[in-house]
């Protein structure tokens, strides 16, 4: 039973999304529920998965009994686990919350909005199992596509960003589907274990050099990595409310977590590619964008932008981490990754909350929200502080150990890098919060009365936060016991 969760993980969101537009035909009013229910199924089967990884070690899933490399083979190790449980648990947290947020494609089409939710989620998931160049690549198109319809959904200057992103993501793809070809030319092969084994003697040729250059340059757009990040801010502050914590939360966090798999189980920690020295090109493109992010997010007046820049930013911090070549760094920037992870949906919760319920939009705007609505500043708050850096936070921790893998490394770039970074969160966050208690309420700001799910999911989301920061003691151990077995 246990080596098939690999498949079982894929295969529940995969067949309700199939399923759905036949039954969403007939029984609109099932798609809602047969779209929980089936998240929360692949939630509790993630939650298993990651104690079966835990206990026994990775499982690798051969299709159709072809080992590989001449099968399709998906890898469940300790990284794919932890990523596919936050996936879904914030997948769910987000449909929760949607129910309140309901916009005009969830109200219009349930059927084709839920299908599109439930293909994002199993093909994020493909991209955490696969262990082959191209499959990744399938599965990252699949989450492409479905990403551009639902951000296009909301419709009105939607549609341009979404166009903007169609076009930048596909433009990406190419880039990484010619970074396959040049490596399968070079090596006659696509698995990752395969190339690896045949790369030592290859390092210098110019089909490797040119392939590793596409892929990283494919997947910097997809993670929107600085500065190739202009499809982010307008696709996530013009998607519907409902969708932009799921987009924000996931998407680029799962391209990132490619690109290390692709780095340290492809390429190796440590190895030159063409006499590059790969990690410390990527701790230099992640510094700058700790601190180009940091910046851009200062700058903005539009709540959703201004918390897209801050993801943006926090993708730079991630990197930093994983780049400085040891474990240390590495489990730091891993589980500061899934703490951006939670941060990201708590953040566009609040900010699609703000916009549906109180019309605010701008910094000025939040005014307008301030007494009116306990829960939402007690989430803001807590997803401030985690932003920031504070404890008990697992924003705290995970930056802390981002710090001491710098450290280690003897990279003190990197160290300003982060404080600087955590420096420019904590302006725009004052900057914030100077705006929301900017003036007392006045009689006429009367409380609004929010749905259940929106308590609930800041709820979940709060506690979330801090618990990540209270469990971070084993949560990172699991991380650098993954990155030993690595060679880390």
């Amino acid at each position: 039973m246990s080596e098939h969760l690999p498949v079982f993980l894929f295969l529940v969101p995969f067949v309700t999304a199939v399923s759905l537009p036949i039954v969403g035909t007939r029984h609109p009013t099932w798609c809602r529920p047969l779209a929980l229910g089936s998240v929360s199924l692949m939630s509790v089967l993630a939650i298993i998965n990651v104690s079966v990884v835990a206990a026994h070690g990775e499982i690798r899933y051969a299709f159709g009994g072809w080992a590989a490399p001449l099968g399709i083979e998906w890898v469940d190790d300790g990284l794919a686990a932890i990523v596919i449980l936050t996936v879904s648990l914030l997948a769910l947290i987000s449909l929760i919350y949607g129910e309140g947020d309901a916009g005009t494609a969830r109200k219009q089409s349930p059927a084709l909005y839920f299908t599109l939710i439930l293909l994002l989620i199993s093909a994020l998931t493909g991209i955490a199992l696969a262990a082959d160049l191209f499959n990744v690549f399938v599965f990252l198109e699949v989450a492409a596509l479905t990403s551009y319809a639902l951000v296009g959904a909301a419709g009105g200057r939607a549609l341009v960003s979404a166009f903007r992103y169609l076009i930048l993501g596909s433009f990406g793809a190419s880039l990484y589907l010619l970074g396959v070809s040049h490596l399968y030319v070079a090596t006659g092969t696509l698995n990752m274990a395969d190339v690896a084994s045949r790369l030592p003697d290859l390092m210098t040729s110019s089909s490797v050099v040119s392939g590793f250059i596409f892929l990283f340059l494919g997947l910097s757009i997809k993670m929107a990595l600085i500065p190739l990040h202009g499809w982010l801010p307008d696709a996530y502050s013009d998607a519907p409310g409902a969708v932009s914590p799921i987009l924000a939360s996931s998407v680029t966090k799962v391209a990132l977590v490619a690109w290390l798999r692709i780095m340290f189980s492809v390429v190796g920690p440590g190895t030159e590619v063409g006499h590059v020295p790969v990690l410390e090109l990527l701790d230099v493109l992640g510094i700058i964008a700790a601190v180009a992010g940091g910046v851009l997010a200062l700058t903005q007046t539009d709540i959703k932008r201004m918390f897209a820049y801050g993801g943006i930013s926090h993708v730079g911090l991630i990197l930093i981490g994983a780049s400085m070549g040891n474990a240390t760094g590495f489990a730091g920037g891993v589980f500061y990754l899934i703490n951006d992870a939670v941060m990201q949906a708590a953040l566009f919760i609040l900010a699609g909350a703000a916009l549906h319920y109180y019309g605010a939009r701008t910094l000025d705007d939040l005014r307008r929200v301030r007494d009116r609505s306990p829960w939402m500043t007690g989430g803001l708050v807590v997803a401030m502080m985690s932003m920031i850096g504070l404890p008990p936070t697992g924003g705290f921790f995970g930056k802390w150990n981002i710090v001491l893998g710098a450290l280690q490394a003897e990279s003190y770039a990197a160290v300003a890098a982060v404080v600087l970074s955590t420096l420019l969160t904590l302006a725009y966050f004052v900057k914030l919060l100077g705006c929301l208690f900017q003036r007392a309420p006045s009689s006429a700001d009367a409380p609004v009365e929010v749905p259940m799910t929106l308590s609930v999911s800041l709820g979940v989301l709060s506690a979330a936060m801090i618990g990540l920061g209270l469990m971070s003691d084993p949560i990172i151990s699991f991380f650098l016991e993954f990155a030993h077995r690595g060679g880390m």
